[in-house]
C-alpha cells in the first residue's frame, strides 16, 4: 500500500471505529459521504464528533460544507459497499488539502482488486502520500478476519494507546496472520485474477444495463439490484435463488428504508457460462418480480428521456 507502517486490527469495523475515535472528538467536525460505511459512523458517533454529511460523490457539495464548518475529517470508501460506486479520490484529496483536512479512505473494496499489485485505488492512483489513514477490512479480496490501517510510523505507536479496540479487544492469533500472509501472495503475484475479475465485471455490468436494471453507475465488482420496498426485495431474492443465484440482500439500516437491494458481488473464478447463467435469470425473472415498476428502474427511465447522468445520492446507505 505504500505506507510508512500499518496496524493490523480485529476487524474492518474495529479499524474504523478505533481510528476516527483516536483522530477526532467533539470539537471535531467529520465530513462524511453519505453511503460511507456504517462503521465510520459509528466512530464518529464514539468520538462525540459532529457528523457533516455530503451528497454521494460529489465533491462540489464537500467543498461548500467544508467552508461552510471549517477544517475536520474527511471520510470516504474508495469503493462503496452497496452500490459499488468509485469515489472521485484525485478531487476529495484537493479539497482535503487545500482546506486543511485530515483524510481517511476506506479501501475494503478496493485493496486487493484495484492497482497492478492488489494495492488498491488510492496507491494506483499516485496518492499514497496526500491520504493520511487508510483502512480495510480483510474479510473482502483477503477472505480473512481481520482490520488493517495504513499510516505513518508515528501514528501506529500512538494508536495501540488511544484506540478503544485496541486496548479492550484481544490480538489477531499467530495462525490467522499467517494465513493473511500467504493471501497477500496471491494477492499481489496473481494479478491474472485481478483482470479476470474486471472483465467478468464489467460484462455483467454491461448486459444487466441492457436489460434495464438500474446499477446506480457502478464501476465495479460490486453490483446491485434496486428493488426498494423490502417485501419486493424479498420476491427478487426469491427469483434469483430459485435458478441458483445467490446475492446478499441489504435493507434498513444498512439502506435507506424502502431503498433495500440485492448487492451481487463478483469474482475471478465465474465462467463465461456461469456469467451467462446469471444474465439469463435476471433476464426471465424481469416480469415475476415487476422490475418495470421499480423505483430504481423509474428513475433510470426519467434520466435516459432527459439525458442526464445519475445524478448524486441525496440520502444513502450505511452499510
Amino acid at each position: 500500500m505504500r505506507a510508512e507502517a500499518g496496524i493490523l486490527c480485529q476487524s474492518g469495523w474495529c479499524a474504523n471505529t478505533g481510528l476516527i475515535q483516536t483522530v477526532a472528538n467533539e470539537r471535531t467536525p467529520v465530513y462524511a459521504d453519505m453511503l460511507a460505511h456504517m462503521s465510520l459512523w459509528e466512530g464518529i458517533r464514539s468520538a462525540g464528533a459532529s457528523a457533516v454529511t455530503f451528497h454521494h460523490n460529489d465533491p462540489e457539495h464537500l467543498e461548500r460544507q467544508v467552508l461552510r464548518h471549517g477544517p475536520g475529517v474527511i471520510v470516504v470508501d474508495s469503493v462503496y459497499s452497496t452500490i459499488g460506486s468509485v469515489c472521485p479520490l484525485a478531487e476529495v484529496v484537493r479539497i482535503g488539502h487545500e482546506h486543511g483536512c485530515v483524510l481517511v479512505v476506506d479501501e475494503s473494496h478496493s485493496l486487493g482488486t484495484h492497482g497492478p499489485d492488489g494495492e488498491g485505488l488510492v496507491a494506483a492512483l499516485g496518492l499514497a502520500g496526500q491520504v493520511h489513514f487508510r483502512t480495510a477490512s480483510l474479510a473482502k479480496a483477503f477472505a480473512g478476519r481481520a482490520g488493517f490501517i495504513a499510516c505513518s510510523e508515528r501514528f501506529a505507536t500512538y494508536f495501540r494507546y488511544e484506540s478503544n479496540p485496541a486496548i479492550f479487544s484481544s490480538t489477531l492469533l499467530p495462525y490467522e496472520v499467517a494465513g493473511l500472509r500467504a493471501t497477500l501472495e496471491v494477492v499481489k503475484n496473481e494479478g491474472w485474477r485481478r483482470e479476470r475479475l474486471h472483465v467478468n465485471a464489467t460484462y455483467l455490468r454491461t448486459r444487466l444495463d441492457e436489460l434495464g436494471y438500474n446499477l446506480h453507475d457502478s464501476q465495479s465488482q460490486i453490483i446491485a439490484l434496486e428493488a426498494g420496498p423490502e417485501p419486493q426485495t424479498i420476491v427478487l431474492r426469491d427469483a434469483l435463488e430459485a435458478r441458483g443465484i445467490f446475492g446478499s440482500v441489504f435493507c434498513a439500516p444498512a439502506t435507506p428504508k424502502n431503498r433495500s437491494l440485492i448487492r451481487l458481488s463478483i469474482n475471478s473464478a465465474l465462467t463465461q457460462a456461469e456469467l451467462d447463467r446469471i444474465v439469463q435469470a435476471c433476464r426471465d425473472i424481469r416480469e415475476e418480480v415487476d422490475m418495470a415498476n421499480w423505483p430504481s428502474t423509474r428513475r433510470k427511465r426519467s434520466r435516459a428521456a432527459t439525458g442526464m447522468a445519475a445524478g448524486p445520492l441525496l440520502r444513502g446507505s450505511l452499510a
